[in-house]
């Protein structure tokens, strides 16, 4: 069945029931700022499409991740392109709709026609540990060697991240908390190989039921 973009509350009340996973639901990554303090709405044009690419955010990073870690927390998820492309113009730290297409927007293939959908999560078994030695490094080497990523960003509040999920994964990960930029992509010599020397003491990878 092909669904319609939800343009009532009943439509929207649906659509957020969709179960995309074992946790997560639609209604989960629905959340903006941005909407909220400038009165527009923030639901796809085509529902098919994000709910293809949730799925594959929410069954290959976020349940492993929630499985092995506890309970994860939705900071920004989708954006519509409308929200996405106002964010970037007033500086509220959204990439250009061009960007972000099959990022945040999850209702739009990328340039090279993938699917994708992107996160930022903050995961409390990190950020209880953060002051007491456990770094951003270790989480994202961590999640390199055990999930199907595509993109890894890192930042200083509350050790929160961007996860994607993406059909051509890029496996590039990059942080703006020090050492600033980029920390390994396709072709640099630290990308391949075992690093588990950086999270020694992380817990084992679980994949729930």
């Amino acid at each position: 069945m092909v669904r319609k973009a939800p343009r009532s509350v009943r439509a929207a009340e649906d659509f957020g029931r969709t179960r995309l996973s074992q946790s997560f639901f639609m209604r989960d990554f629905l959340y903006s700022e941005i909407a909220n303090v400038h009165r527009m709405t923030n639901l796809p044009n085509d529902p098919d499409l994000a709910i293809a690419a949730r799925r594959g955010l929410c069954e290959h990073l976020l349940e492993p991740l929630q499985a092995t870690f506890g309970r994860i927390a939705i900071r920004s998820a989708y954006r519509s392109s409308q929200v996405n492309g106002f964010g970037n113009r007033h500086s509220y730290s959204c990439a250009s709709n061009e960007r972000d297409r099959a990022i945040h927007i999850w209702d739009q293939r990328s340039a090279d026609g993938g699917m994708g959908a992107m996160t930022t999560i903050v995961v409390p078994w990190l950020v209880d540990r953060s002051g007491n030695g456990v770094t951003w490094q270790a989480m994202a080497w961590w999640i390199h060697d055990h999930l199907p990523y595509s993109e890894l960003q890192f930042f200083p509040k509350l050790a929160a991240f961007n996860i994607s999920w993406h059909e051509l994964p890029r496996r590039r990960i990059t942080s703006f908390v020090a050492p600033r930029g980029l920390l390994t992509k396709p072709g640099m010599p630290n990308h391949d190989g075992d690093h588990s020397a950086h999270y020694a003491g992380f817990p084992k990878l679980q994949m729930g039921r």
